[in-house]
């Protein structure tokens, strides 16, 4: 590395960027002092390490004040420019903001998203944000204009077709007028969840801006000449090269074809792209190295052709790269790969062209100073990560691969080596991979690359010069397609091939790459001693020297061998504990939980035993009251609360497999996310109340279960299920009324045959109710003040042999440690006899923010008072978790409140 130094330089201010993010302030400041008596203690004792521990330390602080500065830079000025305290006043205070657009206007249903450069503010209403009537925000003169630079993440809601197709008029550059309200973007409700604010964040936004129909917005295009004017003229190029996709080729391939060739998914098939992202193939989808590789080789294939001076085609590539870059969408990957092409061009112009290495660290080094925030882009990441492992990792692993011919040990090599590098952050960000992803990528990335992207990209050329010739072209294409779409439907067929890991610490990835590296160095050694491989000769040697006069084979010592085996055996073992450890899911020390999810206004509750067993009482769901007339305002890709928040963050707790997931009753807000789980989560039980919602939803939800084998009870009260021998869960509701019906009865009102049960775990008692009615608390009050309950469970329940557990009668009998409120705090149950009866410690409320229904209701806020119990609220804390061991019960919540 002493002969490297760009490399290094660029690698400790990755490394002073990321420990900047991590900690700031005194912390960073004692970091980096730690940092340099170490650099000093390595000069001391190795004094030829000068040059390199100068140029360590210089990045390391260089990167953490730019990022220090970055950060103090990085604030909203709106509280400033409206007078106001801070940012929680300004929360839905009304404004009307005069700026430029300043992103491509993204049109989806009933919705329109863009970014604006915001050069005006003035509040409406004739009150400042603060809510205090202010003389000087009296009316809307130009004078009440306050000055402000600052970008806002506009959503318009659009109220009809008419305002949709005028909202497919606005462009980047656009200058606008907009009457809306502030909002705080939303962080993250959920432990590991994704954090919308911190992500608006890195792109230096910090408010979203909402405007109630086109009506609020004034247009009009934009003057003069500039940076934004080419984005604009850009964007549009972009929509025409879309539109040409439309008119050659026919769907689904028009979408997966604008994904491939110019980097647009907006348009790809939700199923396509999910079969892909399972198989680790959706980096083909969108446009990185591989893209730009073609692309320039191409380009100099062409000038070849028409015999250009090599200095001239290469200075031609190098000028047309940032078109290509354009026109891709200008993603983290593309950029690098732009960057790292022109470089590389120029060398070779220069006759320079030597280590890859120091092309990609320029590469890096110029993207984090003109925006360090690139550091926290998956993309980037992926892309820099890959790119580096191929050079670094490539080497070691081709003597391993010498049984295999050369092309063919070539491409194993890149393919196996990009697998094992891109894994670490696969699992982190997307908590899964295939096993099959080395197969799905050995076969189709040179499939895709080398032959549909081409003929793809050639329809689309000829197509927009001639289009039937175009078309024809396109049906080549779509053949190419559909052989590739078969392929990956194929090997989606196999979901035991898919693992589910937690995201990983960076503790974990480092050691990871260490280890990784270890074994290829050592058994690259090992595997060259093996077949004591002979030096080459000189070329000078003339021919008809005999063998025997020659340089001898290079055998290496014995020990030496034994060395290399023990380093390729130890990094291997290594690898297969972190693995190990890595494949584990969350666990909880012993412990028992109860994670009550945020799933909006709906219910998820993930149960994790002290055994680790796992249980999912409710799915979430988002309903929908859309009539049928209103088909226009469908969003391309909808909101499923089961598939974007709650299967991400059972994967991301590395949860493989449920035992028993618990469907309370039919109602979408309980059932809908459920289907979600199911595809994509291996469940071992599916227990539901014994009817049919008479929905399209919950019958699709039963033909899943039903599909997957997956075995089907129906629960009535009486029952009782221990999932381990500190665990017992028995059921006290609905009551059973029929028996002997065949067909599973349609019951519209599901709230009053919700599953309801107490949960007895390592001592701590839990009081689940589902949507339960008053009717449903009075029918089951009767059947324990009876004694009838008691009995049912005796004569029903499973055998347990645990001491921790208790009998049914006790469990029947004292009172419960928290109690989930029935239907999200609804007036309609919670009666005061019914929490009389429980006396609970504490009540725990699902709830979504700002719901339509008012939940919880007041009243039932005074009853629960009344009791004495502590109140814990998911639309106030977010994600609110029980731990549960020897009895004792510990609290916490994703977001801290006010008391």
């Amino acid at each position: 590395m002493k002969q490297r130094p760009l490399i290094v330089f660029t690698v400790s201010w990755i490394a002073g960027s990321s420990a900047a993010y991590a900690c700031s302030g005194s912390r960073l400041l004692l970091l980096i002092a730690g940092a340099s008596l170490l650099l000093a203690a390595l000069g001391m004792y190795r004094r030829d390490f000068h040059r390199t521990v100068i140029i360590i330390w210089c990045a390391l602080a260089a990167s953490g004040a730019y990022w220090e500065l970055q950060e103090a830079a990085n604030v909203s000025k709106l509280p400033e420019a409206l007078q106001a305290a801070d940012a929680a006043q300004m929360d839905g205070a009304s404004v009307r903001m005069t700026g430029m657009i300043a992103s491509a206007v993204e049109v989806d249903g009933d919705r329109a998203d863009f970014v604006m450069s915001v050069r005006q503010v003035v509040p409406i209403g004739g009150t400042a944000a603060s809510g205090k009537p202010s003389s000087r925000d009296a009316g809307t003169s130009k004078g009440s204009e306050r000055t402000v630079s600052e970008k806002v993440m506009v959503q318009v809601k659009l109220k009809s077709r008419q305002e949709q197709e005028a909202a497919r008029q606005w462009q980047r550059g656009d200058r606008v007028r907009i009457s809306g309200s502030l909002a705080q973007p939303q962080s993250a409700r959920n432990f590991g969840g994704f954090d919308y604010r911190q992500y608006l964040v890195t792109q230096k936004i910090h408010w979203l801006f909402k405007a109630a129909g086109a009506s609020n917005v004034q247009s009009s295009p934009p003057s003069g000449f500039g940076t934004t004017l080419l984005l604009r003229w850009n964007d549009q190029a972009r929509n025409s090269l879309s539109g040409m996709i439309d008119r050659i080729f026919h769907e689904p391939h028009a979408g997966y074809m604008k994904g491939l060739i110019i980097g647009l998914q907006d348009d790809l098939d939700p199923e396509t792209y999910a079969e892909f992202s399972q198989l680790g193939l959706t980096h083909i989808l969108a446009i990185s190295g591989m893209h730009v590789a073609v692309y320039v080789g191409c380009l100099l294939y062409i000038f070849s052709l028409l015999r250009l001076f090599r200095e001239k085609s290469l200075l031609l590539v190098m000028l047309l790269v940032p078109l290509y870059v354009l026109l891709s969408g200008v993603s983290p990957s593309v950029v690098r790969a732009g960057i790292m092409s022109m470089i590389g061009l120029y060398a070779a112009r220069k006759g320079m062209l030597k280590d890859g290495l120091n092309i990609l660290s320029a590469a890096a080094l110029l993207m984090l100073l003109w925006n360090p925030y690139y550091l926290l882009s998956v993309s980037f990441q992926l892309s820099f990560l890959v790119t580096a492992g191929l050079m670094v990792y490539v080497p070691l692993i081709h003597p391993q691969l010498s049984f295999l011919p050369s092309k063919i040990a070539g491409a194993v090599g890149v393919t196996l080596i990009a697998q094992l590098v891109s894994f670490p952050l696969t699992i982190y960000y997307f908590n899964q991979f295939s096993l099959l992803s080395f197969a799905a990528n050995f076969v189709l990335v040179p499939f895709i690359t080398f032959l549909v992207l081409p003929v793809g990209t050639a329809a689309l050329l000829i197509g927009s010069l001639w289009l039937p010739g175009g078309k024809m072209l396109a049906a080549a294409a779509e053949w190419l397609d559909d052989l590739s779409f078969w392929l990956v439907k194929w090997m989606n067929g196999y979901p035991q091939f898919v693992t589910i890991w937690k995201s990983p610490s960076p503790v974990w990835i480092a050691s990871y790459f260490i280890a990784l590296y270890g074994l290829l160095y050592f058994g690259k050694g090992w595997s060259v001693s093996r077949r004591q491989m002979a030096v080459e000769p000189d070329a000078t040697v003339p021919l008809g020297v005999p063998p025997a006069a020659r340089r001898p084979e290079t055998v290496l010592p014995s020990r030496t061998k034994t060395r290399l085996a023990a380093g390729a055996l130890g990094g291997l073992c290594i690898l297969i504990v972190l693995l190990y450890a890595g494949y584990r899911p969350e666990h909880f020390r012993g412990a028992g939980a109860v994670q009550v999810l945020d799933v909006g206004q709906g219910d998820s509750i993930l149960i994790t035993t002290p055994q680790g067993k796992h249980l999912l009482v409710d799915g979430g769901g988002t309903v929908s009251f859309r009539k049928a007339e209103d088909g226009w305002k469908e969003r391309k890709q909808p909101f499923e609360v089961g598939a974007k928040v709650l299967v991400p963050l059972l994967k991301k707790r590395g949860i493989h497999r449920l035992d028993a997931v618990i469907v309370t009753h039919g109602d979408q807000d309980h059932a809908g996310g459920m289907q979600a789980v199911l595809e994509q989560i291996p469940v071992g039980a599916f227990l539901f109340n014994g009817t049919m919602a008479g929905t399209a939803a919950f019958d699709r939800l039963m033909a899943a279960a039903v599909d997957k084998d997956i075995p089907i009870y129906s629960i009535h009260q009486g029952m009782n299920y221990a999932p381990d021998g500190r665990t017992q869960l028995v059921f006290l509701g609905p009551i059973l009324s029929q028996t002997d019906q065949e067909a599973l009865p349609v019951v519209k009102d599901q709230n009053h045959d919700s599953v309801v049960f107490l949960l007895e775990m390592n001592g701590g008692r839990f009081l689940f109710t589902g949507d339960m009615d008053k009717a449903s608390e009075e029918q089951i009050l009767e059947t324990l003040n009876s004694g009838r309950l008691g009995e049912a469970v005796a004569d029903n329940g499973q055998a347990v042999d645990e001491p921790a557990l208790q009998t049914a009668g006790e469990l029947l009998e004292a009172p419960v440690d928290v109690i989930k409120i029935a239907h999200h705090g609804s007036k309609t149950a919670s009666s005061a006899e019914w929490l009389s009866r429980w006396k609970p410690a504490a009540a725990v409320i699902s709830a979504g923010v700002n719901n339509l229904y008012g939940h919880p209701h007041a009243d039932v806020l005074q009853r629960i008072s009344e009791e004495g119990a502590a109140v814990y609220r998911t639309d106030l804390q977010g994600e609110i978790q029980f731990s549960v061991k020897s009895g004792k019960i510990r609290v916490r919540t994703k977001l801290i409140t006010k008391s």
